[in-house]
């Protein structure tokens, strides 16, 4: 399978962790996330964990956090992050569709912009292979406990929205068929210069939202993002 993101996450790790850096500038992300369950003290799966953007955002609250994240790349970089903040949470290199972890284990099982893509990487069949995640989130979870997933509501825009029409079917499907709840919150960057801005954003964004920063003269790039949750 070939894709723009794919090779990103296999192959371009440390730019994207020095992309999302300066992203979530207000720090709306956390209290979204506590508005559905309190962490503090938690055992969390943080599935398709990446760089560490959500290990790194919770920091000590959590009792435990164990990440997950299907590209080596990513982890690498995620090992680095948690080596810089004396971090002591777990990795696992697998496939959020068959989770190597025991019925009941997690407290709160999180998935942050990542089921989104398949979207793209399994279409036409995405609610069959994105199903699988969620029941699977379903199984690792406790009695009582919570899931929480992210997406994106675009970047480079001043409202927010499903940056396609398979995202926005897949956000419809999150809540009609899985009984998801959406908080829409503001989660932009700040840059210290709209060239910084576009040097550390377009290799993932493309060049359209490149010409669209030079001609806001963003420093502050806008997004937003969507936080799904439900306690089960």
């Amino acid at each position: 399978m070939t894709d723009h993101f794919i090779h990103i996450y296999n192959h371009q790790a440390r730019d994207y962790h020095r992309l999302i850096t300066p992203e979530d500038v207000d720090r709306n992300l956390l209290p979204a996330l506590e508005k559905i369950t309190p962490l503090q003290g938690k055992r969390i799966l943080d599935l398709g964990t990446g760089t560490g953007r959500l290990p790194l955002l919770l920091g000590a609250q959590a009792a435990q956090i164990i990440g997950l994240d299907l590209h080596w790349d990513m982890l690498r970089e995620n090992q680095t992050q948690r080596k810089s903040r004396q971090g002591k949470w777990g990795l696992i290199q697998g496939d959020m569709r068959r989770l190597p972890v025991l019925s009941g284990w997690a407290e709160v099982v999180m998935a942050g912009w990542a089921i989104g893509h398949f979207t793209q990487w399994y279409a036409p069949d995405w609610p069959v292979q994105a199903g699988r995640v969620l029941t699977e989130m379903h199984r690792v979870v406790q009695p009582g406990g919570a899931l929480i997933i992210m997406e994106t509501l675009t970047t480079g825009s001043l409202t927010p929205a499903p940056p396609t029409e398979a995202l926005a079917h897949y956000y419809t499907w999150l809540e009609a068929e899985w009984g998801f709840n959406r908080q829409e919150i503001q989660t932009d960057y700040q840059f210290a210069s709209v060239e910084e801005a576009v040097a550390r954003t377009e290799f993932f964004f493309g060049p359209d939202l490149a010409a669209t920063i030079r001609r806001q003269g963003w420093s502050r790039l806008p997004e937003w993002t969507g936080v799904w949750g439900k306690r089960v």
